[in-house]
């Protein structure tokens, strides 16, 4: 009987041993009274977590015992931690959070400095975030118009006739910017130029923005920074939103909302964009379109699926189809692709699906993978290009706190890129490329608020060998977290595809010329930053930011539109290009009745070779952008005025003959808003685009009367020779642009949100 006992205890006391010394945790996560759904907590120094229910309570079970702090957050939302002691004596605690909505900016949840979630305050590295009421006080049908009022962003037109154009950021034009939608590359060589279009904005959680070299973490093609879309997360979204509006010049834009449930563990977000602009426009008497006529249809989908311990797992996918067309006003597609009719007609289909998984195991690691492909049947002119590109992209990201100071992160990257056309650039075969790379970072407390930030990433390109991308970071908070100052330095490069990138290559007016192998671009980025918050007793909020960056560029490749004017040659520079500037951003609030943002950047963006400086082309040296809104609350009734300014760019002339000015003028767009919003979740919105009813010169198009060239007349070496009917000696060529032709123009538009 003894020994029957003894047995019994060898084999069932470890189970009841480890059943009794393991406790609970459970509650609830509210704000202001209601429940929150979906929140995130996480017992630090541990891989346990979970995620509140729908009423938004949670439970945590099988915790050691000890002590331990529970962390919440939720987007949107302050996080909060609270101590968690557990023995044999207390078994279960019970605790309630109640969370604060965010006021500030600087309390911004922002993932895209470092890959981990951290508060815009606490992050090493400067991120700038915009919200959905940012972009709502001046409404646009896509992300690349919404952008115009961020300081030291502009969405550039690179095409007077089909209006395809890219995202200049501190002075660098599109192929620098690595554009993300969750975290994972979205757009990407050909789709650079249409990617930022059809994207539903209703569920557009945030914008973030990072200013300079980001390579260390983002790999090729984060030279200039980043730009990340942030869309919602399906168990905080509405249940239904709307959004739709229309101008004055004919165009009607619909933005659609839907979220579900998906079984017991999913919630789903359906979103579905449609733009329609039909009416032909020629108010500058060119005799060609001033805006594209456009067909565009996206669908959206994102589901979030709910795992033990907290653990990640979403998927989403978008499918959009474009037709557009500019060009003379007669032009149909009867005449696509003949000389008859000048026209450039564009076709695109794209697909896109990403996710995030983390892996179940007691370690922090998540696997993100996205892929992407884009199908192009476009016509300029007579001049077909026919392309499509197909991308996938994983990494592995491992993410552990060591002690109290360290917190690693490591990870692997794979890329890889198929690309074909009928152009030259594939005439043998499709060009394939596999860029693999590892990363590691080391974020490294200090105390007394100061961090320090040791990053490396090396990849592999069969071309070009290794490319090595390391980067450091500081910052120092004050204790009160109104003052905060940041010291970085970078490494950025890019493995360039010209036809996939400069729209300018694809037009039928110019002829490709190589002048050599390009090599991978590389750049090193300093930068400093400030921030301070100022607060007084009459609820008068003020926050400045303040930037100055230097940026060197190496093998930095250069368009050469001048040498000849119906030719673009491509080469690398063999001096050195530079970047550099200030930038300071203003945010004040007075009470909840005026809020003021304002933005002011100085850029000097330059080439310099054989001893000469010389700026770039479609630069601005000064650009200032503002947002002011003001709350009518008697009647209910928000005022919004946005505005940019810019100033004298130099633009691409055909000649020392050619008689257009070679900088353009002083140029600002400006806005106005009224909107109100009624009971049930309605709201009515209208107002003026374009106050000063601005447009570029008329003759931007050069020859818009002779699109082929038929009348002109060249030399052995393919110069334009100056003739009685062409005594400038001109070509056709609508790659003199810096600013939209669309002039002022008025809107209405309806929004409903059922939450």
């Amino acid at each position: 009987m003894r020994q029957s006992f003894l047995l019994f205890l060898l084999i069932f006391y470890p189970g009841f041993t480890g059943f009794a010394q393991k406790g609970q945790v459970y509650g609830q996560v509210k704000s202001r009274g209601e429940a929150l759904a979906w929140a995130t907590l996480h017992l630090k120094s541990t891989s346990l977590g979970t995620t509140s229910d729908e009423v938004g309570n949670f439970q945590l079970r099988d915790i050691p015992w000890g002590e331990y702090w529970l962390e919440v957050s939720l987007l949107g939302y302050s996080p909060q931690s609270q101590k968690v002691v557990l023995s044999p004596q207390v078994p279960h605690v019970s605790l309630i959070f109640e969370l604060s909505e965010l006021t500030t900016d600087l309390a911004d949840i922002v993932v895209s400095g470092t890959l981990l979630p951290v508060s815009k305050a606490q992050c090493i590295v400067p991120v700038e975030v915009y919200s959905p009421a940012f972009f709502r006080a001046n409404p646009a049908p896509s992300v690349f118009e919404s952008l115009q009022n961020i300081n030291g962003v502009r969405p550039q037109f690179n095409c007077n006739i089909c209006n395809t154009g890219d995202i200049h950021l501190n002075g660098l034009e599109g192929p620098y910017t690595m554009v993300m939608i969750d975290g994972m590359p979205l757009v990407s060589g050909l789709s650079t130029v249409y990617g930022l279009t059809g994207i539903p904005q209703s569920l557009i959680e945030r914008i973030e923005i990072v200013k300079g070299p980001a390579s260390t973490l983002y790999g090729s093609e984060a030279v200039a920074g980043l730009l990340n879309i942030i869309t919602k997360d399906p168990g905080q979204a509405s249940r239904f939103s709307a959004d739709a509006f229309a101008t004055g010049w004919g165009e009607v834009n619909t933005d659609l909302g839907l979220r579900y449930r998906a079984g017991e563990r999913a919630q789903g977000l359906l979103g579905l964009h449609y733009f329609h602009y039909q009416h032909p426009i020629d108010q500058n008497k060119d005799g060609f379109t001033d805006i594209t006529l456009q067909h565009r249809l996206s669908v959206f989908n994102k589901w979030h699926f709910r795992r033990e311990a907290g653990r990640v797992f979403t998927l989403a996918g978008r499918y959009l189809y474009e037709d557009r067309w500019g060009g003379a006003l007669d032009w149909t597609p009867a005449f696509r692709g003949g000389s008859e009719r000048y026209g450039e007609s564009i076709f695109t289909s794209r697909w896109e699906v990403l996710g995030v998984y983390q892996w179940p195991t007691r370690e922090n690691i998540v696997l993100q993978w996205s892929a992407n492909g884009h199908r192009q049947n476009s016509v300029y002119g007579k001049v077909f290009y026919l392309a499509e590109q197909y991308i996938g992209f994983a990494q592995l990201v491992w993410n552990k706190s060591v002690g109290k100071r360290h917190q690693l992160l490591a990870g692997a990257a794979l890329r890889y890129t198929f690309y074909d056309d009928n152009t030259p650039a594939t005439s043998l075969k499709p060009a394939q490329k596999t860029l693999p790379g590892v990363f590691v970072q080391d974020e490294i407390d200090l105390g007394q608020g100061h961090t320090l930030l040791l990053g490396t990433r090396l990849d592999y390109d069969v071309r070009h060998g290794p490319i090595f991308s390391p980067r450091l970071n500081y910052k120092w908070n004050a204790a009160n977290q109104r003052s905060i100052v940041r010291l970085g330095a970078g490494n950025g490069f890019r493995v360039a595809n010209v036809f996939t990138e400069d729209h300018a290559a694809l037009t039928g007016a110019r002829e490709v010329v190589f002048a050599e192998v390009l090599r991978p671009e590389t750049s090193w980025n300093v930068n400093f930053n400030l921030v301070q918050q100022v607060y007084n007793r009459n609820e008068v909020y003020m926050g400045l930011d303040f930037t100055a960056f230097y940026t060197f560029f190496n093998n930095r490749i250069v368009p050469d539109y001048e040498s000849n004017p119906n030719q673009i040659i491509y080469a690398n520079l063999e001096g050195g290009a530079v970047s550099q500037g200030l930038a300071l951003n203003l945010e004040m609030a007075f009470g909840e009745a005026l809020q003021i943002t304002a933005g002011l950047t100085a850029l000097d963006v330059s080439l310099r070779e054989n001893g000469q400086k010389i700026r770039q082309l479609l630069t601005e040296q000064l650009s200032a952008v503002w947002n002011i809104g003001y709350q009518i609350e008697k009647w209910g009734l928000r005022l919004d005025y946005t505005g940019n300014l810019y100033g004298p760019m130099r633009l691409p002339l055909l000649g020392p003959l050619d008689p257009r000015p070679a900088y353009s003028p002083w140029w600002s767009l400006q806005n106005i808003q009224l909107s109100k919003v009624f009971r049930g979740g309605w709201e009515l919105y209208a107002g003026v685009k374009n106050l000063l009813n601005y447009t570029p010169p008329a003759n931007s198009i050069a020859r818009p009367f002779d699109p082929f060239d038929a009348q002109v007349q060249f030399d052995a070496d393919g110069q334009v020779i100056p003739t009685p009917d062409n005594p400038q000696a001109l070509t056709f060529d609508p790659t003199y642009v810096f600013a939209p032709n669309q002039g002022i123009r008025g809107f209405l538009g309806l929004r409903y949100n059922l939450k």
